[in-house]
């Protein structure tokens, strides 16, 4: 029986961990859970799994939560000490990363200093600290497993691959839901308009992420990472049926790559279950109702926040750090109707103008320029 821990485990990502772990209930442990505002979802996952360690938001949602789950036997902590003890804590075999923003950096990292498997489907550890997180895996002899859709397909295909034999990856993206629309009618996008995703159901910022393409862009800088390759190695294509995740081509001209519907179950149990495959209840492609298999070049004109990431990744350093702490402030504004779907590259753009690049950074230049980049970014959208 494998024992695992899921930080994050009331967004999209947990629950559908949670659903494959309920599904196999005599091949997995559920031994910690983190949320920060969902204690009703969080009482119930509580009452179905019987954590050891739950760690929440703050003291107040520790007192909602009492009110709603039996914790005996449960040890509960606020966010500063939950996180961390969930991922060091020594039960923990896989720790499924399923936050979103800088907070899970520090406990990704702790858990691959005592050499724990990291299934990862949180983009800012790689963003932010690529460079210190896989010398740590490298160093500790911890394993990371992607979950995201595309990176779990690259994965898949790299397997038991001579990875010098490895030419390209092609990272596939539906293209969003406004992959037709003229860019005039960008500057009419409201938020509404935004969250509807023609593929996937996913949390609110990485849905406008997606819209903008910049879920591709902090993409492509995780496969730099992760697969250790340069930017100019990546090519972006956009593949509005979603059936093909992502693939990879060799020196020898092969292309592998990994299919099936868009359901976010197949990389979760991927990477619980790796490096074994078991029989799930996901549906397979029908390739007698699949019509087309398109394939597009994406337009950098429309959507330029793909570029900006392609950049950032070039100048490496602490540059992806700034753009995506740029990125998340100006996805919040633009939700809250303080700036226009357009605004949200502008203001990328602008700050990282102003920005001196540390090449090598430390942990603690990485926290340091990340607040200054979101300070800069909310003067530019909540006081102008």
């Amino acid at each position: 029986m494998k024992k695992i821990a899921i930080l994050g485990s009331t967004g999209s990502i947990g629950t559908s961990t949670l659903s494959v772990v309920h599904s196999r209930p005599g091949d997995f442990r559920v031994i910690g859970l983190s949320a920060y505002r969902n204690m009703r979802l969080l009482a119930r996952q509580i009452k179905l799994f019987r954590p050891k360690l739950v760690s929440v938001k703050d003291e107040p949602a520790i007192r909602k939560l009492e009110k709603l789950a039996d914790l005996s036997g449960v040890k509960v902590y606020t966010q500063d000490q939950g996180l961390a003890a969930i991922a060091a804590h020594a039960e923990v075999q896989t720790l499924v990363v399923a936050t979103s923003g800088i907070i899970s950096l520090r406990p990704t990292l702790s858990a691959i200093e005592r050499g724990k498997t990291i299934a990862l489907a949180n983009k800012e550890p790689l963003v932010m600290a690529g460079e210190i997180v896989m010398a740590a895996v490298k160093r500790c002899g911890a394993r990371m497993i992607p979950v995201d859709s595309e990176h779990s397909a690259i994965f898949q295909c790299l397997h038991k691959e001579e990875h010098r034999a490895l030419s390209r990856i092609y990272l596939t993206g539906s293209g969003g839901p406004f992959r037709d629309f003229p860019k005039d009618r960008l500057n009419r996008v409201t938020p509404e308009m935004a969250l509807r995703h023609p593929k996937w159901k996913m949390g609110k910022k990485i849905t406008i992420d997606s819209a903008t393409l910049m879920n591709k862009g902090l993409e492509l800088i995780e496969a730099c990472r992760l697969f250790g390759v340069g930017p100019e190695r990546i090519e972006v294509v956009i593949h509005p049926e979603a059936i093909i995740h992502s693939m990879v081509e060799f020196c020898d001209r092969s292309v592998l790559a990994q299919l099936g519907i868009p359901d976010m179950r197949v990389p979760i149990q991927y990477a619980l279950d790796y490096p074994y495959r078991r029989d799930n209840a996901v549906k397979s492609p029908d390739f007698f109702r699949i019509k087309a298999l398109r394939f597009f070049k994406p337009d950098n004109e429309r959507f330029p926040c793909l570029n900006i990431a392609r950049q950032a990744a070039r100048a490496g350093g602490t540059s992806p750090g700034v753009m995506n702490a740029v990125n998340e402030v100006a996805v919040e504004a633009f939700l809250d109707g303080r700036i226009g779907f357009n605004d949200i590259p502008a203001v990328i753009r602008r700050v990282m103008k102003k920005h001196a690049c540390i090449t090598h950074p430390t942990l603690e230049q990485i926290f340091s320029v990340d607040e200054w980049a979101r300070k800069e970014a909310r003067l530019l959208c909540y006081q102008q």
